[in-house]
């Protein structure tokens, strides 16, 4: 415990009493002297004290009731040692086993001066009170002790205020926490209540829009239903109308079309008997100028010699038909003509049956005729072509999608009229033909009527030029080309001439293991019988017969041998002879090529592109009998 400084001034007499104390003194004068003592000790010493005694002690002895003032006590003690004290007085209270210890004068020097500051005030002074004043002690005892309790009362209650101000803070404060909690969850009750509120009003409304929705929908779709029905309806209508019209009008037109052929057939006919007839007469006089002849070259030793028609008639009259007079219009053989006729017929029914389909149909078929003018123009001279090509035409024409007639004459058209080109191969179309026909034997036939409307003498047939009132209506007879109002050139005709020709010969030569070619080489022997009986020599049927010799001669010399080797003949001495006889330069080519075919027997030597090549890629030829 800190030190601190005590200075206790005794007067030499207190009411009258002596320095000294007396071994008499009354309880009463000993307080009075003790205040005193504590007056004096608190006015001179000059150390600050934790406390005055303000109020002096009272204590009144057991017999009387009055109470006795005197000086307090006062004690100082420096303010640094404060906290000490403070902590003692807190020692003290919590320990209360200690011992009170109260101030002992004994031995204690008082001084009078109040300058003393250092230790030597604190030495024993004579006046002291006695040991054995135990009175006092014990108020004073019990006074510290009340202090203690009442502080430590005071200590408890203000603890215990404190206590149960805490303990409230903290149940109010627990308080408006639940508060504010129950608050913030009926909040977030509300909230999910409103949001589910909402949710079922947007679904309602939803569910009530979609269904308004759906039932507009349903409406609107038997609206439309019965919008196209009635649609439907007018638009049948009017089709069964327009078809009925057009059945009418084509019935209006088939009955004109066969009025006016009967009409041009009965002309024909009469034209026909009046020719059979001049040609008869003709023929008449010239057996009867051949006869004289005959026999004047009998007489003369001449009768091997002959004339270039005669000759030909005799040699061909099983094949050739009748023909022609020489000076007529017209120049064919009967029998051809009426093969012509039957087949132009055919393809003009076909021409007919495909517009009127086309009409009542709404499917375009245009694709499959663009289709079948590819594949043609895609032939080439190998046998993986052809054989494709053909696959793929035939599996057209069985096409339930596109009727036969149209695929049919759609090829026929394209096969002819691909041949200008100058990539054309002859030969790989005659096999693509043969192929194509002995699947749809039809084909044949408008290709054939194809190639007599685009060359006359694939017939064959040739106009008299003398017939006609200008050169342009000739051209036109024997199938020149228009373009833009102008006639194209005699070279320019006589190139396509030559090209359809040169496919007529390819597809009579062509024969197949295992098909049939329906225009074969008995049809090539009977046109070439039917050519030199009834055509002329000229510049046009020069070029026509040099294409076919080239093209099929091969073939009918394999097949009729020596009868063909006396056609050569016939062919040398007198249609040569002929065309020399004109005179005309123009023809010194396509005579020279017919001489040098003749005399160098070309038609031993198999043309060019006749046999198909197995691949691209090699220049091996197989047989067609081991590829099909």
């Amino acid at each position: 415990m800190g030190a601190f400084k005590l200075e206790l001034r005794c007067p030499q007499k207190v009411d009258g009493i002596a320095l000294d104390p007396e071994p008499d003194w009354s309880f009463e004068a000993l307080l009075s002297e003790i205040d005193e003592l504590e007056r004096k000790i608190n006015s001179s010493s000059k150390v600050s004290v934790p406390f005055t005694k303000e109020r002096p002690r009272d204590i009144s002895d057991s017999k009387s009731n009055g109470r006795t003032s005197a000086s307090p006590f006062v004690m100082r003690v420096f303010e640094d040692e404060m906290d000490n004290i403070d902590s003692e007085d807190e020692e003290a209270h919590d320990q209360s086993s200690v011992a009170v210890k109260w101030f002992n004068f004994d031995d204690l020097y008082l001084s009078d001066s109040d300058d003393s500051g250092d230790d030597s005030s604190l030495e024993a002074q004579p006046c002291l009170m006695e040991k054995g004043e135990s009175g006092e002690s014990s108020l004073f005892e019990l006074s510290r002790e009340h202090q203690f309790r009442v502080k430590e009362e005071i200590r408890n209650q203000i603890s215990a205020l404190e206590t149960d101000l805490k303990t409230e803070s903290q149940k109010s404060i627990s308080a408006i926490f639940r508060v504010e909690r129950y608050r913030e969850e009926r909040c977030e009750m509300e909230r999910k209540l409103d949001t589910q509120y909402q949710r079922n009003i947007a679904e309602a409304l939803n569910n009530h829009l979609t269904a308004v929705q759906r039932d507009l929908e349903v409406r609107s779709q038997i609206e439309e239903r019965k919008i196209r029905s009635d649609a439907a309806y007018e638009d049948a209508k009017r089709k069964e109308k327009a078809l009925q019209e057009e059945k009418l009008r084509q019935e209006r037109v088939k009955a004109e079309a066969e009025a006016k052929r009967a009409e041009e057939a009965k002309r024909a006919e009469d034209a026909k008997r009046a020719a059979l007839e001049a040609q008869r007469r003709a023929a008449k006089e010239a057996a009867e100028r051949e006869a004289s002849e005959a026999s004047k070259r009998a007489d003369s030793g001449l009768a091997q010699e002959g004339t270039y028609r005669p000759q030909i008639n005799a040699l061909n009259a099983q094949s050739s038909g009748k023909p022609l007079a020489a000076g007529n219009i017209l120049k064919a053989a009967e029998s051809a003509l009426n093969l012509e006729q039957g087949r132009l017929q055919k393809l003009k029914q076909f021409d007919d049956e495909n517009q009127a389909l086309r009409l009542r149909s709404k499917e375009d078929f245009r694709k499959y005729e663009r289709q079948i003018s590819k594949l043609v123009q895609q032939i080439t001279g190998t046998k993986d072509s052809v054989r494709q090509k053909a696959g793929e035409l035939v599996n057209i024409f069985n096409d339930a999608r596109c009727p036969q007639s149209i695929s049919v004459a759609a090829f026929a058209k394209k096969v002819v009229s691909n041949c200008k080109t100058p990539r054309n191969a002859a030969f790989a179309c005659g096999h693509v033909i043969v192929l194509v026909t002995s699947k749809v034997p039809t084909a044949m036939d408008l290709i054939l009527a194809e190639l007599h409307r685009a060359c006359i003498y694939t017939v064959p047939k040739h106009y008299s030029q003398s017939a006609f009132e200008s050169k342009e209506a000739y051209y036109k007879a024997i199938g020149f080309q228009e373009d833009e109002g102008k006639t194209e050139s005699v070279d320019n005709y006589l190139a396509r001439l030559e090209s359809y020709m040169k496919l007529y010969g390819a597809l009579v030569q062509t024969e197949i293991y295992g098909f049939q070619n329906v225009h074969g080489l008995k049809e090539g022997w009977a046109w070439l019988a039917r050519f030199l009986n009834a055509l002329p020599a000229n510049r046009y049927t020069a070029v026509a017969l040099n294409a076919f010799l080239h093209m099929a001669g091969y073939s009918l010399f394999k097949k009729y041998k020596s009868q063909f080797r006396k056609m050569l003949n016939i062919i040398s001495d007198n249609f040569l002879n002929a065309l020399r006889e004109r005179g005309d330069s123009n023809l010194n080519p396509v005579i020279a090529e017919i001489d040098a075919y003749l005399k160098d027997n070309k038609f031993l030597c198999e043309p060019e592109g006749r046999s198909l090549e197995g691949s691209l890629l090699s220049d091996v030829y197989v047989p067609e009998s081991d590829y099909y």
